[in-house]
């Protein structure tokens, strides 16, 4: 069953998901820890991935695929014809900086989906991503929350302009639909709706 979720003009539809997401290689690098505990929220510009990652990187050869930043980049002369042909699409790590993708590519609306990974439920820079692609980097095309997408999110995601989300298998794609109608009306203006409530309603 598909775990992908889509805003449609009539509403938020699970369907079937055409993009294949690549992903890298295992590292052989420690893990760095702080206190005995994992570092999951990297720091932006930190260098998380290895020229080895990159290069083993297998991307196929057709299809329409959505590769990690750090390999577009890297890979970007040779994928020129297929961008072109809107088959690819990039996939950013919350600690990845907007700036690095804008200055690979840009015309971002050249890249028909792009989405954000987010390692952890409670790492809110995916928001702060979707906000700046739709305001400051005027991106208009599909922007799809991945990762550790929980169905408390969906209604804040679509609100700081995320058009599609890939559910976390374990849960259910269909409950999660609901939660985009838990609030009918925010208070705050966002990339949905630019005027606060006290701006769209006379007293």
């Amino acid at each position: 069953m598909s775990h992908l979720i889509t805003l449609q003009a009539n509403g938020a539809q699970i369907g079937e998901d055409l993009w294949q997401l690549v992903t890298l290689p295992a590292s052989q690098q420690e893990v760095r820890k702080q206190a005995g505990k994992i570092v999951l929220f990297k720091l932006t510009g930190e260098q998380t991935v290895t020229p080895e990652q990159m290069a083993n990187t297998v991307i196929p050869s057709s299809g329409k695929i959505i590769l990690p930043l750090t390999v577009f980049i890297a890979r970007h002369a040779q994928l020129q014809a297929r961008i072109a042909n809107q088959e690819i699409g990039v996939c950013l790590d919350t600690h990845e900086s907007l700036a690095d993708l804008s200055q690979a590519q840009a015309d971002l609306n050249a890249l028909p989906i792009i989405a954000v990974y987010v390692e952890r439920f409670a790492d809110g820079r995916i928001f702060t991503l979707g906000n700046l692609l739709r305001t400051r980097y005027g991106y208009k095309n599909e922007l799809r929350a991945v990762g550790d997408v929980l169905r408390d999110q969906l209604f804040f995601l679509k609100r700081s302009g995320f058009t599609s989300f890939a559910m976390r298998t374990d849960r259910s794609a269909t409950e999660a639909i609901a939660s985009l109608s838990d609030f009918s009306q925010p208070y705050q203006g966002a990339v949905d709706e630019a005027r606060p409530a006290f701006r769209r309603y006379n007293r």
